[in-house]
């Protein structure tokens, strides 16, 4: 039986074989789930990049360009890091280069995994029916929060052990404790991350709705996957 595993944060993943791993990376409040909502209204194509110069360089070329840092949009960049933004019409078939604090980050660390794909709860259902097709080994990248432990991230890691645990061997603390976690969490997780940090700094900008929005359950059925610098969606 193939094996799930969970890393708590992209600081964790030196610790982590991944070569013949497919590693599904989470940032859910909110650059996956931004990613997730862009790839499945339309757009084409997502740049990942790790600096904001190098997203820069892109929008140079004459790609659109996002860049976010500690939950704000930087200056002189075309948008920002919020989910509704990327619903808009006159992106689709657009390519758009992006970079934020912790999820690009953990897209680019993950370089040697046999397959990065994009997990949110928004198609947490797409994730699981693709990841028990391809039957190998998972690894679950939680972004977190500038190298610590989330709490959002750790939850969906949970939620995916739970659903693919008939399939899978669970077999580290770290996969059960995610799951434990989610298992406490699931009948109401906003109010169990209500109090978190990262809930906390984003109330400070004014974005409850954003939070509200990356907590729904399957309102996309795709799985957006790296195709070399590109991200996909594949199915």
């Amino acid at each position: 039986m193939q094996k799930i595993d969970v890393c708590f944060s992209p600081e964790l993943l030196p610790k982590y074989e991944i070569t013949d791993k497919i590693v599904v990376v989470v940032d859910i409040l909110r650059a996956t789930s931004c990613m997730v909502t862009a790839l499945a209204c339309g757009v084409a194509q997502i740049i990942p990049v790790m600096e904001v110069e190098e997203c820069k360089e892109w929008q140079r070329k004459g790609f659109l360009a996002s860049a976010e840092r500690d939950g704000k949009k930087i200056e002189g960049f075309d948008l920002d890091n919020s989910p509704f933004s990327y619903q808009n019409p006159d992106l689709i078939g657009k390519t758009i280069a992006l970079t934020t604090t912790n999820g690009t980050l953990a897209i680019k660390k993950s370089k040697d995994a046999a397959q990065i794909i994009i997990g949110a709860f928004l198609n947490i259902s797409a994730i699981v029916a693709y990841l028990k097709k391809e039957n190998k080994d998972i690894l679950v990248l939680c972004a977190g929060w500038k190298g610590k432990v989330n709490l959002e991230d750790t939850m969906f890691a949970g939620a995916l052990v739970e659903a693919l645990q008939a399939d899978f061997d669970v077999a580290t603390d770290d996969s059960l404790m995610a799951q434990i976690l989610y298992n406490h969490a699931k009948t109401d997780m906003l109010a169990v991350i209500a109090k978190c940090s990262h809930i906390k700094r984003l109330q400070n900008l004014g974005i409850e709705k954003d939070i509200e929005f990356c907590f729904q359950i399957d309102k996309y059925n795709v799985v957006p996957m790296m195709n070399g610098d590109f991200l996909e969606i594949v199915a």
